[in-house]
């Protein structure tokens, strides 16, 4: 059978109490909607439908995917009503799954259980909660039926009392829900179209209602508020913890860490609390990550050590590197392998080679350093002019001395030695020593000024 799958994402979540369209708000680095849509293709369907009204534009720029088929439902009357719009994208489907923009967690395993376990025409997804307020309750006979679903604010008092709640999740003929549709009424107490009217429509007819639960309650669970969302980043986190640990990573506190992307980690790899990886990272065996860093877009190879409070992006690191602590490794740098970056020290758009090591307090950028160089303590590239960026070349084996800038373009050759203090700004020869410093002097009968008591 055909299956489309039609996500509703057009609300505006005033209670987020943003300009951002509810559906943008990010999730573990992806907007929510993001979230449903990989969900969504993860079941393969035929089709994929959103339905977007609130902040447009702007929803559909931010999940350009060929593959979705746009609705816009200019006016929010109800899911009911965002459904209709919907119908004609759904035309030679034979079966239509209705998610969410805003339930961000809900797994394909979940929703492949109600798929393939759905016989009827109506497949609804329920969970039972201890504090369903909120949520529509759905109501059974005393066969266990379903007859109905009521919204809280429709609800009675003993209707209130019911703990199994309606998901919104429903798996629909299409053909059957076309005249369901029809005969929507807004005859309540939001004044809208409910979808979940169709539910009672079926049963009248005789339709039997299946049901199926997801394998946890959460993920079930939308985001109306910012304090929703900062607990459902938690849930989704402690589940890429756990899914990590089972791979072999040890995450020395998985409650203090946050991915924003994905990781692709070698044997042995150690994370310390709070790191964050965020894009495309790839960790090889032996990794170590020390407390509070940042890892961006980084491909990290075998043995390397990151030591605390670093920030890396858009970098390669080659194996037996050790970095930090407070490093900043910047986009476009490349270390080779074994080399040493030390506290507080930049690169930028630099290949720094083979065991070369800039340990304390420097900036390196627009650099290309050969292998076995020595950078001392405090020196800098003065790459850029105030119009535009320069290379600093400097060969294996150099050794340049504290305090040193080097003013690009310029070229430091093989096994060249700069003295401290130095500014360089024409070419340091292979093998010698350059140094620019003035000669220094001794001024006798100088005395420091005083005060005058």
């Amino acid at each position: 059978m055909k299956l489309g799958i039609v996500i509703l994402a057009a609300g505006q979540g005033t209670r987020m109490r943003s300009r951002l369209p509810k559906v943008l708000h990010q999730l573990a680095g992806r907007p929510l909607l993001q979230h449903v849509v990989e969900t969504a293709f993860a079941l393969a369907p035929e089709r994929v439908v959103v339905v977007y009204g609130h902040g447009g534009e702007a929803v559909r720029r931010a999940l350009a995917d060929e593959r979705l088929v746009w609705v816009e439902q200019r006016e929010q009357l109800g899911t009911g009503h965002a459904v209709q719009q919907a119908l004609p994208a759904l035309e030679g489907l034979d079966r239509v799954l209705v998610l969410y923009g805003d339930v961000p967690l809900i797994r394909a395993a979940s929703l492949r259980r109600l798929i393939d376990t759905t016989e009827s025409a109506l497949g609804l997804m329920t969970v039972n909660l201890a504090d369903p307020s909120g949520y529509g309750r759905v109501l059974r006979d005393q066969a266990g039926n379903v007859l109905r679903i009521v919204e809280e604010k429709d609800a009675s008092a003993e209707e209130k009392a019911v703990t199994e709640i309606n998901t919104g999740i429903l798996l629909l003929e299409v053909e059957r829900l076309k005249e369901w549709l029809a005969r929507l009424s807004p005859d309540n107490a939001q004044g809208e179209y409910y979808l979940t009217d169709v539910i009672a429509m079926a049963v009248h007819e005789g339709v039997a209602v299946h049901v199926a639960q997801p394998a946890e309650a959460v993920e079930a669970e939308g985001v109306n508020t910012r304090a929703q969302l900062a607990a459902l980043e938690r849930v989704f986190q402690r589940w890429q913890a756990e899914e990590l640990m089972a791979q072999g990573v040890t995450l020395l506190d998985p409650a203090r860490f946050d991915l924003r992307g994905s990781l692709r980690a070698g044997t042995d790899v150690v994370l310390d609390v709070n790191v964050i990886l965020e894009g495309e990272v790839a960790l090889g065996d032996g990794v170590r990550v020390g407390a509070n860093t940042v890892l961006r877009d980084v491909r990290v190879e075998d043995g390397v050590t990151i030591l605390e409070n670093c920030v890396i992006e858009q970098a390669h690191i080659g194996p037996g590197c050790r970095i930090g602590p407070f490093s900043r490794i910047r986009p476009g740098t490349e270390l080779v392998g074994e080399a040493h970056v030390g506290n507080f020290v930049e690169i930028k758009n630099s290949t720094i080679g083979l065991g070369s090591k800039v340990n304390h307090l420097s900036y390196v950028g627009d650099t290309h350093m050969g292998a076995g160089v020595n950078i001392g303590a405090g020196t800098i590239t003065c790459n850029y002019d105030g119009a535009y960026k320069h290379r600093t070349l400097i060969g294996d084996n150099a050794f340049i001395g504290s305090n040193t800038a080097l003013v690009a373009p310029v070229t430091v050759g093989d096994g060249a030695t700069v003295g401290a203090g130095s500014v360089i700004a024409k070419e340091a020869p292979a093998q010698k020593l350059t140094l620019t410093r003035p000669r220094q002097v001794t001024i006798e009968g100088w005395s420091r000024p005083q005060k005058e008591k």
